[in-house]
């Protein structure tokens, strides 16, 4: 059973501002993949919840004349993936929302959802980061935009005040236009198993040069929030497209990132396989810039690890045999 106190239907943006002012101790549930989990476990039982599922100007993608693509923080993970839009211009980010759960999660859960809760292994959010996302914050007295990096406090921590809702992640267009990306998700299981690790590289390349103009890595599950590596995006830049580029990301990943031990990964592995998706991520989104249409990635370790047509992969059985300390 749901144990729900209150529940209060909200139809636009300034309603759910209102009853969330009104209701200091209220949450707010779109799809209610996550809260409603919760609340059945008794973690937040007894709460009151304002939804703002009806709302449908937080709904569905548009691109501006500007270039910058809205995102609706209410449009679900299916929509996101299968939007035009995102299909043409971003293909990455509805990559990286496909590998969220299963078919059901995604028909129902939503990339505001995702970004609200602070999970440090949020899906979206690596690709997010990397895009340089900005989100739009309504609060009653005209609103804000927070760039993605600074919204993420700490783990499940995020900088929503009270009576503040998420309506719009931006995707500037200068931070995507001329760029190509690849989205990893290392997990134990072939299926419904959040990351062990992951990492979208987002990069911009002279391919008549053959020269790695701008890159950004992000990580998710390697620090307290989702990480980009700003030192390894600076040390890589400018060099050419090569082997040793490749080699070279992956040695300064793992001289960056810091992963904890958890039981589902020790540090030393998570290192490990950070340099690995680091490199795969780095050279599929090269890769896809050297080609014009729709890329289908065909990579394969020499170790017999594949990663399927949407960059997960699935681990070795030896791989299943690394414990660690806390729950991550």
């Amino acid at each position: 059973m749901y144990d729900i106190e209150n529940y209060y239907n909200a139809e636009t943006i300034k309603e759910a501002v209102t009853l969330l002012k009104e209701h200091p101790d209220a949450r707010v549930i779109s799809g209610g993949s996550d809260v409603l989990i919760k609340i059945r476990e008794g973690k937040m039982a007894g709460t009151s919840l304002v939804s703002i599922r009806d709302i449908k100007e937080i709904k569905g993608i548009r691109q501006m004349e500007s270039g910058d693509i809205y995102i609706g923080a209410g449009t679900t993970f299916s929509h996101v993936t299968n939007d035009p839009v995102i299909q043409k211009l971003i293909p990455v980010l509805g990559e990286a929302v496909d590998q969220v759960g299963g078919p059901q999660v995604r028909n129902i859960g939503t990339i505001g959802g995702n970004v609200c809760n602070g999970a440090v292994s949020a899906d979206s959010a690596p690709t997010l980061f990397s895009l340089n996302a900005m989100l739009r914050i309504a609060d009653g007295t005209g609103g804000r935009m927070v760039p993605i990096r600074d919204f993420y406090l700490g783990p499940g921590k995020v900088d929503l005040h009270q009576g503040d809702v998420l309506t719009h992640i931006v995707i500037p267009g200068k931070d995507y236009q001329g760029y190509h990306g690849f989205y990893i998700k290392y997990s134990m299981r072939n299926a419904m198993d959040i990351a062990t690790l992951s990492c979208s590289v987002v990069s911009r390349i002279d391919p008549l040069k053959k020269v790695l103009e701008d890159v950004r890595i992000t990580f998710g599950i390697a620090a307290p929030v989702p990480y980009r590596c700003m030192k390894a995006e600076e040390a890589l830049r400018g060099m050419k497209i090569g082997e040793e580029l490749y080699q070279k990301v992956e040695e300064l990943v793992r001289e960056e990132i810091n992963p904890r031990d958890s039981w589902r990964a020790s540090k030393a592995f998570r290192l490990q396989i950070g340099g690995e998706i680091a490199k795969r991520a780095l050279k599929e989104s090269v890769r896809r810039g050297m080609v014009t249409g729709v890329v289908v990635p065909d990579v394969r370790t020499t170790s017999g690890e594949n990663m399927s047509s949407n960059g997960k992969i699935y681990p070795s059985s030896d791989a299943e045999n690394v414990t660690g300390g806390e729950q991550s």
